[in-house]
């Protein structure tokens, strides 16, 4: 700003200068073709005077430098000329100067002489013995004069410009230093000039107003950051470019990159076909998905445009883990499918004997065995449908009936159930049960605590024992059922929870069971809010550990 207004003085400067030079040249010009014309005249009416009184003697006598005069008489002849030789000069009869002073006493005529740039100016009287005198002095022009006048000009300019240069850089500082020293945080603080306060206040304003929206829009972005960053889906932002212009910390985990990758192309973060393929779509306004695989982890990847006033300006990209999608649906389609199997066979098995006693292929003798084949094969079914519905009633996640729940009660009342069972199978059933009080609903602890001894008498060996346990473990109320029976193998332990899995198919069926105790007993944990904990070796036995919440 100081340069511009340090030119815009100097200009004005410069400007009005050469105007002055103009205007003071042009009327000092004017003033002495004026006074030069006015000593003429007077000088003329001298020397006719002269002349009247003395003759052509007073001529010859006159010094007359500086200007000509000349005697022409009445027919035209010059007479006299104090430059030149008057028989030598030609008849004067045709000048206008002459001319006119014949006929009105006194006469002018002006001669310019293009070769010499300058300009004769002629004054004429008429005498009274009739002749002529005409006075003559020759001067420079216009622009001879304007000529002339051109080195002390430029000398006198050039001083005036360096002097207005000097002057105009002071000035400009002066002007300009207290608009730099505004404090553009604290306008109105500012002492500056009065026409400025409009223009400060305006600033002061729009000051306070362009904080208010950084700091709304910082605690926007903080609260962006916040919840992006606590994702534990993957975010990135692409501008219309596909560029990255912000990516959260679990998609970088997810890609393997650092925040170095803003700013770069997508293909910077992941180069597969699948992302390039689901960014263009977004680039061109329309939704995509792929699944992609990092790391041996599945993961969804949707790609959604950004669009503002009918354009696409960015894309969003969300990457999720579905791994646990892809379980669940795994263990869907292996439900299903053991559901099948699992009503198939008995079904197989009471068709096949019915249709033998349909037949009258059984011997009367073997008539009460099949029957009784028919009736365990029912109730097989029977029991699986049970437990099938029981788990579809917890997976509605319906909240269950709380109450005060006597643990060593429900063990005691289980424990009396199964002991036919027990004997049965030669299985010794031995109890150690504190009274301890949980809150939970009662037939859901019931069937968690049937299933677990039911388990651990159908896969014990005969002989063995079962011990059923309840104690008050300080933060919780604990029921632990161990067994002497087959144990679970290492890489059985983490699915044995799973509906259906047996580890030995073969055995499970012998024993009558249906492959969803455990299954049972996990989701009404979870819906009573306990834990569970399993423990095992192979030919040493099995403990299973449920720790239920004490009653508040």
């Amino acid at each position: 700003m100081t340069s511009r207004v340090f030119k815009s003085i100097l200009l004005a400067t410069v400007i009005v200068l050469a105007a002055s030079f103009i205007i003071v040249a042009g009327i000092l010009s004017e003033y002495f073709f004026v006074s030069q014309e006015r000593q003429l005249s007077t000088e003329l009416e001298l020397a006719a005077r002269g002349v009247e009184l003395q003759g052509m003697e007073y001529l010859s006598e006159l010094d007359a430098e500086g200007c000509r005069l000349t005697l022409i008489a009445a027919d035209g002849t010059v007479l006299y000329d104090t430059d030149a030789d008057a028989a030598q000069m030609e008849n004067h009869s045709e000048r206008e100067e002459f001319i006119e002073a014949l006929a009105a006493g006194v006469g002018e005529g002006r001669r310019v002489s293009s070769t010499m740039a300058s300009e004769t100016i002629y004054r004429a009287k008429r005498l009274g013995d009739g002749s002529v005198l005409r006075i003559a002095v020759t001067r420079n022009s216009g622009a001879a004069i304007a000529l002339g006048m051109l080195q002390p000009l430029v000398v006198v300019l050039a001083v005036a410009i360096i002097l207005s240069a000097c002057l105009a850089s002071s000035f400009s500082k002066r002007v300009v230093a207290p608009l730099n020293e505004i404090d553009l945080d604290n306008p109105l603080d500012a002492d500056v000039y009065k026409e400025l306060s409009p223009l400060l206040v305006r600033i002061e304003r729009q000051h306070r107003q362009i904080e208010a929206q950084v700091s709304e829009l910082e605690r926007k972005r903080r609260e962006l950051n916040m919840v992006t960053e606590n994702m534990s889906q993957g975010l990135l932002l692409l501008n219309g470019a596909g560029e990255v212009i912000s990516i959260n910390t679990a998609a970088a985990a997810i890609f393997g990159v650092t925040a170095n990758c803003l700013g770069g192309d997508v293909l910077e973060v992941d180069r597969s076909s699948g992302v390039r393929r689901i960014v263009t779509e977004a680039l061109a306004g329309r939704h995509a998905e792929c699944i992609h695989e990092l790391n041996s982890t599945p993961y969804q990847i949707s790609a959604s445009p950004v669009t503002s006033e009918g354009s696409v300006t960015g894309v969003v990209l969300l990457v999720v883990d579905i791994t646990e999608k892809e379980r669940a649906e795994k263990l869907r389609r292996e439900f299903s499918a053991n559901v099948s199997h699992e009503l198939k066979t008995p079904l197989h098995t009471v068709m096949g004997t019915a249709e033998i006693i349909e037949n009258g292929l059984a011997r009367p003798e073997d008539v009460a065995r099949f029957a009784g084949r028919i009736r365990t094969e029912a109730a097989r079914l029977v029991n699986l449908i049970d437990d099938i519905i029981r788990l579809s009633r917890l997976d509605e996640g319906v909240a269950p009936a709380m109450e005060s729940v006597d643990l060593a009660a429900v063990a005691r009342e289980t424990l009396a159930a199964l002991v036919p069972q027990a004997e049965e199978k030669g299985v010794e059933l031995r109890s150690s049960l504190a009274s301890v009080q949980t809150r939970g609903e009662r037939r859901l602890i019931m069937e968690i605590a049937h299933n677990l001894c039911d388990n651990a008498i159908k896969y014990n060996r005969p002989g063995g024992s079962v011990d059923v346990r309840v104690r008050d473990d300080g933060g919780c109320a604990v029921l632990e059922v161990s067994d002497t029976g087959i144990g679970i193998p290492e890489e059985h332990r983490q699915r044995v929870f799973e509906r259906f899995y047996r580890v030995d198919k073969s055995h499970s069926r012998d024993t009558g069971g249906t492959g969803l105790g455990l299954s049972i007993v996990k989701h009404a944990a979870m819906v009573l809010g306990a834990q569970v904990e399993l423990r095992s070796e192979v030919g040493q036995g099995t403990a299973v550990i449920v720790r239920f919440p004490h009653e508040a």
